[in-house]
C-alpha cells in the first residue's frame, strides 16, 4: 500500500507543479499529500490521492490546446472513463467534495506554515500519545484481511436482539393486517401473511431498517396459468403474465380474482390497488399505533404498499429513525413465484415480476453448507452489501447483483475457506468491473436476464470508476 500511495502522490504532485499560475492551492495540496498519511491515516490518504489526481488531470486536460496530444495514454478502461465521461459528474457529485472535505479536515489539524515532523519511535510508543493517533497507527499495521474482518464484525453484522425486535414487530403488524382483512373482506382468498427477505434470512446489514411481508393470492390452478416472460410480446424474461383459462367452461365470476382481469390476464395493478384501499386506506392506524406501542402509518404516494414505523421498543432506534415494511402481493403457480412490484414493472398493468431471490439465497446457503459450513459466500455477500450501502457511488448495486456475481465465481472457484475471505472479496470486485465494462450481468438461474438492464451509462461509469480505484486500494471501500 505504501508503494502504491507513494507513486500516486508523486503523480499528483507532478500535475500540481504544471499549474504555475495556481501556486497557492498547489502548495497547499502538495503539502497535504506529503503529510496525508500522518494527518488522515492510510485510507484517507489513499482517497485524497485518488480524488486529487482525478481533479488535477481534469484541469490539466481542460487547459491543453486542441492540437496538443498527451504523451502517455491511459490503458485502464475506467482510468480513461474517469477523465472523459465520468469526471464531470463525479467532480460535481463526489470527487470535488472528497478533496474539499479532506483539505478542510487536514487544515484544522495541521499548521500549514510549518512542516509537520514525523513522530519518532520513542514518541510512537509514548503512553501520552493521543488515542486516535495510536488507533490510526494500529490500523496501519493491519493487513487488508484483518481490516476486512474488523469491518465485518463492527460495521456489517446486526445484533441478535436488533434482528429479533425487528422481526417480531413485522410479525405483529402482519397479524393485525391479516385479522383486519379476514374480518372486512372474508371472501378474499388470501394465504397467511409471512415474513420474507433479508431480515428473515440473516442477510440484512448495517441496521435492521426494512422488512417484507408476503401476501399470497390463492388462485385456482385449473383456472390460471403463468406465462413466462420469454413467451410474451414484452420479451422480458422476468416480466410474466397470469392468464385466465377455460373461460368457455368456467366463465368470468367463477374465480374471485376475475374482477381483476385486463384483457384476459390478471392485473398486478388492480390487485395492488384493491389491497392498497383495503389496508393502507381503511385500517385504523392510530389505534394500531397504540396497540403496538410504536407509530405506524402508510407511506402515501409510493408505488409500493409501504408502511413506516417509528419508535421500535427495546431496540437502539430513536424517534428519528424509521423501520419500513413492504407488503408484497404474491402469486405462486407451479415453480414460479410472481410478485406485484410496480416500482419494477412500471406502467405494464398486467405484468408480474418473477422473483429469483429465494433461489439465489438457497443456492448460496447450499454451497456454503457443502464447504464444511464456512458460510464465506454469505459473509462476502453481507460485507459487499454493507460496502455498497455506505458508498453513494455503489448504492444501486443490490443484493441480487452481488449474489449472482458470487454464484458465477463459485462455478470456477473452489476455495471458500475462512482464510480465503479477503481474496474472494477482492475477486468479486474484479469480476464486477468486468461485467460493468460489458454492461451485462447474466442471472445465474436465467442467463438471458441482464441484471444491469435498468442502469444508465452514467450509473455504470460511476460504479466502474469507484471499483477501479478499489482494485489497488481496497481499503477505500471500508472507510
Amino acid at each position: 500500500m505504501q508503494t502504491s500511495f507513494g507513486s500516486l502522490t508523486e503523480e499528483v504532485m507532478y500535475y500540481s507543479s504544471k499549474r504555475r499560475g495556481e501556486d497557492g492551492i498547489t502548495a497547499v495540496i502538495d503539502f497535504l499529500l506529503s503529510n496525508a498519511r500522518l494527518v488522515l491515516g492510510v485510507s484517507g490518504a489513499a482517497m485524497l490521492g485518488i480524488a486529487t489526481l482525478a481533479v488535477k488531470r481534469l484541469i490539466e486536460r481542460a487547459g491543453r490546446p486542441p492540437d496538443e496530444k498527451p504523451e502517455n495514454k491511459m490503458t485502464g478502461s475506467w482510468e480513461e472513463l474517469s477523465l472523459v465521461s465520468v469526471s464531470p459528474k463525479l467532480l460535481h457529485k463526489g470527487i470535488e467534495g472528497v478533496v474539499v472535505k479532506q483539505i478542510a479536515a487536514a487544515t484544522k489539524k495541521a499548521e500549514l506554515s510549518q512542516p509537520i515532523p514525523l513522530p519518532s519511535p520513542e514518541l510512537q510508543q509514548c503512553d501520552d500519545d493521543p488515542p486516535q493517533r495510536r488507533k490510526r497507527m494500529d490500523l496501519c499495521e493491519l493487513t487488508f484481511a484483518d481490516h476486512l474482518q474488523q469491518y465485518y464484525r463492527t460495521r456489517v453484522c446486526l445484533t441478535a436482539e436488533e434482528v429479533s425486535v425487528a422481526q417480531q414487530q413485522a410479525l405483529d403488524i402482519a397479524t393485525e393486517i391479516q385479522a383486519f382483512l379476514r374480518s372486512k373482506h372474508p371472501d378474499m382468498p388470501l394465504g397467511d401473511m409471512t415474513l420474507a427477505g433479508s431480515l428473515l434470512d440473516d442477510l440484512q446489514v448495517v441496521k435492521a431498517d426494512h422488512a417484507c411481508l408476503i401476501v399470497p393470492l390463492q388462485l385456482e390452478s385449473s383456472l390460471w396459468t403463468a406465462i413466462a416472460g420469454e413467451d410474451t410480446f414484452l420479451g422480458h424474461p422476468q416480466y410474466c403474465m397470469v392468464r385466465r383459462e377455460n373461460l368457455e367452461y368456467f366463465p368470468r365470476g367463477r374465480s374471485y380474482w376475475d374482477r381483476h382481469l385486463l384483457g384476459g390476464y390478471l392485473s398486478s395493478r388492480l390487485v395492488s390497488e384493491q389491497l392498497g384501499k383495503a389496508v393502507m386506506e381503511s385500517m385504523n392506524w392510530p389505534s394500531l399505533t397504540g396497540t403496538l406501542e410504536c407509530e405506524v402509518r402508510p407511506v402515501l404516494g409510493s408505488p409500493e404498499l409501504k408502511l413506516e414505523i417509528r419508535g421500535l421498543s427495546q431496540s437502539r432506534y430513536d424517534s428519528a429513525e424509521c423501520f419500513y415494511i413492504i407488503i408484497l402481493p404474491t402469486v405462486r403457480l407451479g415453480e414460479m413465484t410472481l410478485t406485484a412490484q410496480r416500482e419494477i414493472t412500471g406502467s405494464y398493468d398486467y405484468v408480474w415480476y418473477q422473483s429469483l431471490y429465494t433461489s439465489e439465497t438457497t443456492k448460496l446457503a447450499t454451497l456454503d453448507k457443502m464447504d464444511s459450513g464456512s458460510e464465506v459466500r454469505r459473509k462476502c455477500l453481507k460485507t459487499l452489501k454493507a460496502v455498497c450501502r455506505n458508498c453513494p457511488a455503489l448504492r444501486k448495486l443490490n443484493g441480487s447483483h452481488l449474489s449472482n456475481v458470487i454464484l458465477h465465481i463459485s462455478e470456477k472457484e473452489t476455495d471458500w475457506s475462512e482464510s480465503a475471505f479477503a481474496d474472494r472479496f477482492q475477486q468479486v470486485i474484479t469480476e464486477l468491473i468486468g461485467y460493468l465494462e460489458t454492461g451485462i450481468l447474466p442471472s445465474y438461474f436465467k442467463p438471458n436476464v441482464n441484471l444491469f438492464q435498468g442502469f444508465t451509462d452514467d450509473d455504470i461509469d460511476e460504479m466502474g470508476f469507484m471499483l477501479y480505484c478499489a482494485v489497488t486500494e481496497s481499503e477505500i471501500l471500508l472507510v
